[in-house]
């Protein structure tokens, strides 16, 4: 008798339970497989190949004609339908935070502050967003301008932007499979282009899109390399291991037909301001959102003019820490023996225009 009131007792439960569940695994579903409404900017590193421009600013400050790539971003992200800007910050942070406050261009401004940022790589700086991220994101960095239309499909998880590869370009480069409904995926990385093309490359473009799932699967390899001291590796190394063994799967996205470019070097520069010409490619404010106060480039620039001087300091304990069975020491990294030879070269060109106006 009891086992059988019991019994009524557990089937009510469940079928309490049940559209509980089905809600949860839909809504994980939805978070996995729709829009990406978030965005991760790396903006930690000192950019010295943009010295003297990068003397007082971070890289993502330089100015492409009057706009500096940071706020070309933003606009374009907040033309996609953004809602969440997270910016790991190392070189003055401070003009960012001047830049952006908490609130702009309708999106919701968070950070993370890298302290290691002039010892280590694009590897730790992903790496430091392991704990303010738990949704699918957008992966760009920050000396990348484009036109926002190439954005249109990087908006779903699981892509990699690319462009064909040109006698010109160099750095890490992929080859792609065909799928049965024309799709392409990444097959394999490469690191740079030396040896012959026995099949198509495509050049990385510095923009990813990672699905919940995925991102906690990058997390558990990124812990792999930091906890080995590995820091100075470019995540596109952890990208590559994991295509590789299948872990991770990339549907590419072309950036062909439109303008993009990667901002490096004073030629890098010059070069973009020619691709984005006030005459050929203006860039406009939505009337529909409400710019922060500092968030307009030539007042900002001359008030980045007063703080060149300072010196920005932040306690070490903001370092997020691993597991304690995984945990590593500042000591350790600094001391950490570098395998250099495993280490993929940043996507780089060579000074020449990508894609066409």
């Amino acid at each position: 008798m009891v086992r059988a009131e019991l019994s009524d007792v557990m089937s009510n439960v469940f079928k309490y339970l049940q559209p509980i569940r089905e809600t949860m695994n839909s809504s994980h579903s939805n978070r996995d497989s729709g829009v990406v409404t978030t965005a991760l900017l790396l903006a930690a590193g000192k950019g010295s190949r943009l010295y003297p421009l990068t003397h007082d600013i971070p890289k993502c400050l330089t100015m492409v004609h009057e706009t500096s790539i940071l706020e070309r971003l933003v606009i374009n992200l907040n033309k996609q339908g953004f809602k969440r800007l997270v910016v790991v910050t190392g070189y003055k942070e401070k003009c960012i935070h001047e830049f952006l406050g908490t609130q702009a261009y309708g999106m919701t401004i968070d950070y993370v502050f890298s302290p290691l940022y002039a010892t280590t790589n694009n590897i730790y700086s992903l790496w430091m967003a392991r704990e303010i991220i738990n949704e699918p994101f957008l992966l760009v960095e920050s000396d990348l301008v484009f036109d926002v239309s190439l954005m249109d499909d990087m908006r779903y998880p699981d892509r990699i932007a690319v462009a064909r590869m040109q006698p010109w370009m160099n750095g890490s480069t992929v080859t792609v499979n065909q799928s049965i409904n024309q799709s392409q995926y990444v097959k394999k990385f490469q690191n740079g282009i030396a040896g012959t093309f026995d099949e198509m490359r495509y050049k990385t473009v510095n923009m990813y899109s990672f699905s919940l799932s995925s991102w906690h699967s990058i997390i558990e390899r990124l812990d792999q390399y930091i906890s080995a001291g590995k820091v100075n590796n470019y995540y596109e190394t952890v990208f590559a291991e994991m295509v590789a063994d299948g872990s991770l799967s990339l549907k590419t996205v072309s950036f062909e037909g439109k303008p993009w470019y990667e901002i490096d070097t004073l030629e890098d520069q010059a070069e973009a301001e020619k691709l984005f010409s006030a005459d050929k490619y203006e860039i406009k404010i939505p009337s529909n959102i409400t710019q922060h106060v500092s968030g307009i480039s030539k007042p900002f620039f001359q008030h980045t003019k007063s703080m060149g001087k300072e010196s920005i300091t932040r306690s070490l304990s903001r370092l997020r820490s691993l597991p304690l069975s995984n945990s590593l020491s500042l000591k350790q990294i600094h001391e950490a023996n570098i395998q250099e030879n495993e280490v993929l070269p940043k996507n780089k060109s060579t000074g020449r225009i990508h894609g066409t106006v």
